[in-house]
């Protein structure tokens, strides 16, 4: 299934859910290009954020593929749609996949579309994202976890401009502008043999680097007065300001959730403050202890991630359905980040 939603915190169109959504492929490609832009602002104005707009800005104009590097959670999506929104394609459809969302079977069909009678439940055609995102741009996200096989088939898209659907032998013609993300290593995984090497230098044609919001501390008020102001506009309330403490708490914390955290830590604040102005009070337990918190410098990044995991599932006595929910992420990549950090799960008590 496929479906394109809006979060109230970050305000971004995703175009894979998996369970209760049940709408098809085909009404993507039959919604104008504009309203399948979020409008959402790629905000920040750090001088390494100046910078990365510029450069964004300029390659925008061209044809070029595209590969975004980040962290989980950095904004990486938020800048692929900057650079949608300043290109020729802006009035175009921006359609962002997520390559871990879906099985590979069910993803196959998903991306590439599939011809009515091509597999069990196949009662008609489906267009695919591929398709959906003829003329405009298709972003990848996470596509480090594309399997071989996938990546094969993506590779021939990009080289013959076209488009095979499963259970199909017809080519279509695309004409797609490539935009890719993830926060793993490729050039390790090309060295492994995990990710194919000609996919890679048709992927890498251009890099940005997406700094974490712990080393663009001057954005962090910016982006919270942003997510506040999100918030009023989203119930036609007034915009809730932050104290002087408050500011101080969410410039002292480290942020391993990046943008994403700070954006649900914003909207649990404007919910939960029963004054105009937002205290230290109003967020959330964990920022409301960063006084004793482990510093970034204290911790690397696979630290930290392992150790916010590792809080999220105790907290919910190692549901990982539920440690999922409350890390923003599908209960798939939970479980491979689960098994590469080597994250002990205690066995049920019996």
């Amino acid at each position: 299934m496929s479906c394109i939603y809006r979060d109230t915190g970050y305000l971004l169109s995703i175009s894979l859910c998996v369970g209760k959504c049940n709408m098809d492929v085909q009404s993507i490609d039959q919604t104008s290009g504009s309203s399948l832009v979020s409008p959402v602002q790629f905000v920040g104005g750090s001088p390494v954020i100046a910078g990365l707009k510029q450069t964004a800005a300029d390659i925008a104009r061209r044809r070029s593929t595209v590969m975004i590097l980040g962290e989980t959670g950095s904004g990486k999506e938020m800048l692929a749609r900057f650079i949608h929104n300043n290109s020729a394609r802006s009035n175009k459809p921006f359609i962002p996949v997520d390559c871990s969302a879906l099985s590979d079977a069910l993803f196959e069909s998903e991306l590439f579309g599939h011809v009515k009678g091509a597999f069990t439940g196949a009662t008609r055609d489906s267009l695919g994202f591929i398709r959906a995102a003829d003329t405009g741009t298709l972003f990848l996200d996470e596509i480090a976890e594309l399997s071989l096989h996938l990546q094969s088939k993506l590779l021939r898209v990009l080289q013959e401009k076209s488009v095979v659907p499963v259970g199909d032998f017809r080519a279509r013609p695309v004409d797609i502008r490539v935009i890719s993300a993830t926060n793993q290593p490729l050039e390790s995984m090309v060295r492994d043999g995990t990710f194919r090497q000609d996919l890679f230098f048709r992927l890498n044609v251009v890099v940005l680097k997406l700094p974490p919001l712990r080393d663009r501390k001057d954005d962090i008020l910016r982006l919270s007065e942003y997510f506040l102001k999100t918030q009023a506009e989203l119930y036609g309330e007034t915009i809730k300001t932050l104290s002087p403490q408050t500011k101080n708490v969410l410039q002292d914390y480290s942020w391993p959730g990046n943008v994403r955290e700070l954006s649900n830590v914003m909207e649990h604040a404007h919910v939960i403050a029963a004054e105009q102005e937002v205290a230290v009070t109003d967020l959330p337990p964990r920022l409301q202890a960063t006084g004793t918190a482990e510093s970034p410098e204290d911790l690397s990044l696979q630290d930290m991630e392992r150790c916010t995991i590792a809080k999220a599932l105790k907290k919910v006595n190692f549901n990982k359905a539920a440690a999922a929910r409350m890390l923003g992420i599908n209960i798939q990549r939970l479980n491979r980040r689960i098994a590469r950090l080597e994250i002990r799960i205690p066995e049920p008590q019996r």
